[in-house]
């Protein structure tokens, strides 16, 4: 009986917290929580844009390289992303194509000066070699409403001192900045890269940012950051 009256009383103590977080974290809050962590996003970054189509691990200028039997798996893959995604952006105007004399297979690549405007690169030193990870970019998304608020409490892993509360926050919000070149060339994108499609600027998208509660019902979220696109190069979801 003193067991259940000890749960039953960690449950209305439970229902107490929620109920004071949401009424402290309202959609109000949220929204104002949301559009900081964008403004601070679009202030720090080097990025162009807040959607980011990947190329893959390239070094402009760049030729290309024939895919070899004792190549390992991740250079066959890399070079299996390369002749997908650098005919399209060269096909928009982002980058130079041009034949490799003596080898009708191969194409010489460069970043033309509209493409320069909208790369960034990568540089990864932290492996056995050097990768430069390159992606166009583009779009700057403005926050709207937030139209939902759902909440998840789950259990720490033991030696944890607090449980933790976890609020799933949907919020609209439109594109603005973006260029003609993605504007022209929606269907082409759309095809190569369909995790996410081409934000148009008169239209309304809807995102889901996490937030959790850490020790002292601090508010705390890790999820507004560039919308990084991977390309689709053959039936799988690779």
């Amino acid at each position: 009986m003193k067991l259940n009256l000890i749960k039953i009383s960690q449950l209305i103590i439970m229902v107490l917290t929620i109920s004071t977080l949401l009424g402290c974290y309202n959609k109000e809050e949220f929204k104002r929580r949301i559009k900081d962590g964008w403004d601070e996003v679009h202030a720090s970054t080097e990025l162009k844009g807040d959607f980011c189509y990947f190329l893959g691990d390239v070094k402009f200028p760049h030729t290309d390289q024939l895919i070899l039997e004792d190549d390992s798996q991740w250079q066959k893959w890399n070079k299996g992303k390369l002749i997908k995604t650098l005919p399209l952006f060269a096909e928009i105007g982002l980058l130079t194509r041009e034949r490799v004399e003596g080898h009708p297979e191969l194409y010489h690549y460069e970043v033309t000066e509209l493409g320069e405007k909208y790369r960034y690169q990568y540089i990864d030193r932290s492996g056995s070699r050097t990768k430069y990870e390159n992606y166009f970019c583009y779009g700057q998304i403005v926050v709207g409403d937030v139209t939902d608020v759902e909440k998840n409490e789950y259990t720490r892993a033991k030696g944890y001192s607090y449980n933790q509360t976890n609020f799933y926050v949907s919020y609209n919000y439109h594109v603005i900045n973006v260029p003609d070149w993605v504007l022209n060339s929606e269907n082409k994108l759309n095809a190569r890269y369909k995790q996410i499609t081409v934000r148009l600027p008169e239209k309304t998208y809807e995102d889901v940012v996490t937030f959790y509660v850490g020790k002292g019902d601090k508010l705390y979220e890790n999820s507004i950051h560039y919308k990084l696109i991977k390309p689709i190069t053959s039936s799988s979801s690779e």
